[in-house]
């Protein structure tokens, strides 16, 4: 079982920037691929961001490719999302998921509020 907290989020203006960290315990943390995902109220989750377990590939939601970075620190079995250049259409709670290798998003944290303000 791998157990994930997310912590970070917060109120900020256009143009700001945020931190997003996703803690993990359970488990070592080598093994598991972790994305960002985030859902905006009316709207659907999207995928915004995920590394890999293994070279620690990326990829990224078109609309924040070069504002959004994802990155991972397995010694402090922590994930980070940094947000710059923030827009009011990034306001969303934004969850963080782990999955095992290559297969399903299992695990969910239970998120944090990005609001973004004009």
């Amino acid at each position: 079982q791998v157990e994930l907290v997310e912590s970070g989020g917060g109120l900020v203006q256009a143009g700001g920037s945020l931190r997003l960290s996703c803690a993990a315990s359970g488990r070592t943390f080598n093994n598991y691929g972790v994305g960002w995902f985030r859902q905006a109220p009316g709207k659907e989750r999207e995928f915004v961001a995920a590394i890999s377990w293994s070279r620690g590939g990326t990829a990224y939601l078109d609309s924040v490719k070069g504002r959004f970075t994802i990155s991972r620190d397995n010694a402090k079995v922590t994930v980070y999302l940094q947000m710059n250049s923030l827009k009011p259409e990034d306001t969303a709670v934004y969850y963080c998921a782990a999955r095992y290798r290559n297969g399903e998003y299992a695990y969910w944290g239970q998120g944090t509020q990005v609001t973004v303000s004009s």
